[in-house]
Order: C-alpha cells, then structure tokens, then sequence
C-alpha cells in the first residue's frame, strides 16, 4: 500500500464529521453534515433518513463531494476533498453491517424502515495539507 493511500485510510477509518454536497433538482450545490466511516477499500458510509432531500438529489444525481479530516480548527491537520459517486440502499444486510450505537438516539433499530446506508465510492481524493496549495491526488 502506498503511503499516500495508508494516510488517506488514516483519516476516513473513523467516524467523523464530514460535509457531504449533493446535487439539488435544480442543479444547485446543497451541503449539510454528515457522520461518515470509511473501510479499507476507501468506501464510505453514513446513515440518513430514506425520506430526506439528500435521498432524493443522490437518487437524481449521484455525484456528490465529501470534505473531511478536521476535527477541530485550532489543530489544522490534513484533511480530504472528495468526490465520488453516491447511492442509497435500504439492503438489509448493509444496514445491519454500518448499525452502530451512535444511530440509538435517532432511529429504533436496523431494521427501521426510516433508516437507510449512503454509500460514498470516491473516485478522487485530494490530500491536502494546511500550508501547501499543492494537494496529492488519488485516483480510482
């Protein structure tokens, strides 16, 4: 593994606060927070509502672009511009696996059915680190 990509997992392996930009029927950027998890194939992950607008503009249009990497402005540190294409699934077996104790306050269990997985497959990943403007690039 390069040593690039164990830097990028480095940052996406944990869960985080990511800002996710969707694609509004309208044709306008629309950014909100998310909680992402990234696996060891640079897959990410975060659960959403099946009714929320961001369903429906990733089901419209699945690209999408993820910021995150920053946990705390004071301590700027490398952080990832990601874009990707993104996709809804309400499989049962995806729900269960990304299921985690964080998701008890919001929805009653795997298998509520407001309860769905956003699936994030990058296929750019700009590594970028405060004080350069050159970032490394990752590429699918």
């Amino acid at each position: 593994m390069s040593e690039l990509n164990q830097r990028i997992l480095e940052i996406i392996h944990k869960p985080q606060l990511a800002s996710l930009a969707t694609v509004t029927e309208q044709n306008n950027p629309w950014v909100r927070y998310v909680v992402t998890v990234g696996d060891g194939n640079f897959i990410l992950r975060c659960a959403t509502f099946a009714e929320s607008r961001k369903v429906m503009q990733i089901q419209n249009n699945p690209n999408v672009h993820l910021t995150c990497g920053v946990s705390s402005f004071l301590a700027m540190q490398p952080y990832l511009q990601i874009q990707a294409k993104a996709r809804v699934t309400m499989d049962k077996e995806d729900r269960h696996n990304f299921w985690n104790d964080m998701l008890t306050p919001i929805f009653t269990g795997p298998d509520d059915p407001k309860y769905v997985v956003i699936i994030i497959e990058p296929y750019r990943i700009e590594y970028c680190t405060p004080g350069s403007y050159l970032p490394e690039i990752w590429t699918r």
